[in-house]
């Protein structure tokens, strides 16, 4: 029976109380213990959009640029008060380049000054935020030159952000160490042997990932997300 201890490996993972075993078993005979690795998941919202809106105007006179930036964001401030969003607004110091001021600046420039403006929208009302983050064609309409980056959740625009990872964290973790037993459990019972306390435990690593695993998306990117976390246990085994 030592020798069965010491060279079963029992390497297909399989399914059970929504915990995956990803690396099966393994039984040293030194130490005479069962490891499990396994993980438990939850599917979650986000709670919090982060939404910069960065726009710029040029031009050559600097009265007349601030006078079409300071437009532009009667405009941005007006199209966010119409998507419920009037409240949530953070405003930032325009910043101002003189092209002819740089040293090592193009000579050829055909608008000397550049403005650039952001207001960063922070708001826990998710869907208005995503709601506006497509409907930006609005203020493009408007003659708004939003910069690279604004023009939807799928291209850099809002980025959405779980916030409650250690309220949910505990019972993640009770999940996978109450399926890791069961496992160790089922695999003594199938080599004659029984589950002792735990020798070892290690939480591993806590991941939020996209729920949807579109290529090239990041999480940020989605409202919907995967919280996971993998535990690694190690049990005595006893005959």
């Amino acid at each position: 029976m030592s020798r069965l201890f010491s060279a079963v490996i029992v390497a297909a993972g399989f399914a059970l109380g929504g915990c995956f075993v990803s690396h099966g078993f393994e039984l040293r005979r030194a130490e005479r213990v069962v490891t499990v690795k396994c993980l438990a998941e939850r599917n979650v919202k986000a709670d919090l959009a982060l939404w910069p809106l960065r726009y710029a105007e040029a031009g050559n006179d600097l009265a007349d640029v601030q006078a079409r930036i300071q437009k532009d964001t009667a405009a941005v401030q007006g199209f966010l008060a119409a998507h419920s969003l009037g409240q949530a607004i953070a405003c930032r110091n325009p910043q101002v380049t003189d092209r002819a001021a740089q040293q090592w600046g193009e000579s050829s420039y055909k608008q000397r000054f550049v403005i650039t403006a952001t207001l960063l929208v922070r708001s826990r009302d998710v869907g208005a935020v995503d709601a506006a983050a497509q409907d930006t064609r609005a203020l493009i309409e408007q003659g708004v030159a939003l910069a690279a980056g604004n023009e939807g959740p799928g291209s850099g625009g809002p980025s959405y952000v779980f916030t409650q990872l250690n309220a949910i964290k505990p019972e993640l973790i009770a999940e996978a160490t109450r399926n890791a037993r069961a496992a160790a459990q089922q695999f003594a019972h199938d080599s004659g042997s029984r589950v002792g306390g735990i020798v070892r435990a290690s939480q591993g690593v806590i991941e939020i990932l996209p729920r949807d695993a579109v290529p090239g998306a990041m999480q940020q990117q989605q409202i919907d997300k995967t919280v996971r976390v993998v535990a690694t246990l190690d049990y005595a085994l006893e005959r």
